[in-house]
């Protein structure tokens, strides 16, 4: 007796069709699941034969092998437990339903029978569109057009058009409707409120009194797209400005958002809600993170604190606590805006479309240059404190910006009421121009070396002043072309087709670690 039947199973943010083929024989009771299988997919055996049985259905006391095609991709999750099952009743002529091509199956089952959801179903979603119209003229996939989910998923399914959905909530409801002519009577739970774990930005421009400086060259870091280090004594806001720096971004678009959403759905991190992820994500790593923590990777090679800041902020509080083999894994993808993870389980590619917001004391007491306080550190612990950050990682900073300690009127001052929302605004105006200028969603720190040769040209004065820069600080390459990428922002931020002299002078002194923190 034979069967098959579809389900899908996801690799980083690629969904995979898989073909389940159940094959019943006589000889000794066994139950036998090949085809690459992982660790969580082999123990869908003891799960699915609890279930068949909780769900007054008999379990054949035969050889049972289920075959996961194609047999050298490798399988993971536990959302092939019910396209096994349904195989197996169909096998042993328990579900008599002549239509299981039609059908896409996924969900994890419990030992009474009853689905559980799983994680990446929006991936599967997109990817069985995607699949549907790459082989519309396979009949055997073209007819796979309808998913059934967990009740906990289908929300999340529903946000493909293009796709039909459906939900039951138990094994045994699931076969009766298939053998049924009539529609699926769908089982939907409540919806949950949005979590606010995409965006925990609760910090207004108004509530930062003082550092006019500090402001404005976050504001000029949100135009642009550019990675900025903040470097202050203790408690002079650097913490309070990175909070506050994520809500004057532009809100994500359409596609971003399903990007965003894609991410959290695969890591088990949406609340079920059937809604994308509306806000730009603001992640804020403890500095003990490890390196799979930070870039991703493990055993299922999920996505990593970097790709779950996609389209959003990394903030890297106390930079110089972070361990080094972290912080030079950040090097690569913050130049290619992707990162490639590679182990012995195969090859994926996330994006890294973030913006890394750093902070750090300039000094192990933090105190180093303040006028009020003495910094008691020695020439040697300075420079050991400064040597854990690499010169190749600094040079990825567009910005290095001094946030100097607050005097009290500074403190007390609340004349400026400019709420992130004007702000926002500005930001958005110059983004625009950008976007007319490079394309949709493609920001100025994007720029590869040959557009910032085009649209970073200076006049006379201004390409004089950077040389007289570019030689007395000793500059990279690298550091050259991002602060014409800089001054190409504060430009558009002001309306100016043209970079202006006093455009590159302003982004020039956003370089303050290549000259101030240098013993």
């Amino acid at each position: 007796m034979f069967a098959a039947v579809y389900g899908m199973t996801v690799i980083g943010l690629q969904a995979h069709l898989i073909r389940v083929e159940v094959d019943v024989s006589n000889g000794l009771p066994s139950f036998e699941i090949v085809g690459l299988a992982t660790t969580a997919v082999r123990e869908a055996r003891d799960r699915v034969r609890s279930a068949i049985r909780n769900s007054g259905y008999q379990f054949p006391l035969q050889r049972v092998t289920v075959n996961l095609a194609p047999a050298d991709l490798r399988k993971a999750g536990s959302g092939l437990d019910l396209p096994i099952a349904i195989g197996i009743l169909a096998a042993t002529e328990q579900c008599l339903c002549s239509t299981l091509i039609h059908y896409v199956f996924t969900g994890e089952l419990s030992l009474e029978g009853i689905l559980r959801p799983v994680p990446g179903v929006l991936t599967m979603a997109i990817g069985l569109v995607r699949e549907h119209n790459k082989h519309s003229a396979g009949e055997s996939v073209a007819e796979c057009l309808c998913l059934i989910v967990p009740p906990d998923n289908l929300a999340e399914a529903r946000l493909v058009t293009g796709l039909e959905a459906h939900s039951i909530s138990t094994l045994r409801r699931i076969t009766q409707a298939l053998e049924k002519t009539s529609d699926f009577e769908d089982e939907m739970l409540a919806q949950h409120p949005q979590s606010q774990v995409y965006n925990s930005s609760q910090v207004d421009w108004t509530d930062i009194h003082g550092q006019q400086h500090a402001k404005r060259a976050l504001e000029i870091a949100a135009a642009g797209g550019h990675n900025v280090v903040l470097v202050g004594p203790p408690g002079s806001g650097k913490t309070l400005l990175a909070k506050a720096y994520s809500g004057i971004l532009p809100q994500l678009s359409e596609q971003e958002s399903i990007e965003v959403t894609q991410l959290y759905s695969v890591c088990g991190l949406l609340n079920c809600n059937g809604s994308l992820v509306q806000h730009r994500p603001f992640r804020s790593p403890h500095h003990t993170i490890t390196k799979v923590g930070m870039i991703g990777g493990g055993r299922d090679l999920r996505p990593g604190e970097l790709s779950l800041a996609n389209y959003g902020v990394l903030f890297l509080d106390e930079l110089p606590e972070f361990a080094r083999e972290v912080l030079e894994c950040l090097r690569q993808p913050l130049e290619d805006r992707e990162l490639t993870i590679t182990r012995q389980s195969g090859s994926i590619t996330y994006p890294a479309h973030v913006s890394v917001i750093a902070s750090m004391n300039p000094c192990p007491c933090g105190f180093f240059g303040d006028q009020g306080r003495a910094c008691h550190c020695t020439p040697m612990q300075i420079q050991n404190y400064r040597g854990r950050i690499s010169g190749p990682l600094l040079d990825r900073f567009d910005m290095h910006i001094e946030v100097p300690r607050l005097n009290y009127s500074e403190l007390k001052n609340s004349n400026d009421k400019v709420p992130s929302s004007v702000v926002r605004e500005r930001v958005m105006a110059a983004r625009r121009r950008q976007w007319a200028r490079l394309g949709s969603g493609k920001t100025n720190a994007e720029m590869t070396a040959k557009e910032t040769k085009k649209y970073g040209k200076l006049t006379s004065n201004g390409e004089s002043l950077l040389q007289r820069i570019f030689d007395s600080q000793h500059l990279s390459a690298r550091a050259h072309d991002r602060i014409l990428r800089v001054a190409r922002t504060i430009a558009d931020l002001d309306g100016s087709s043209d970079i202006l002299p006093e455009h590159l002078a302003e982004a020039i002194q956003f370089r303050a670690l290549d000259k101030r923190l240098q013993i």
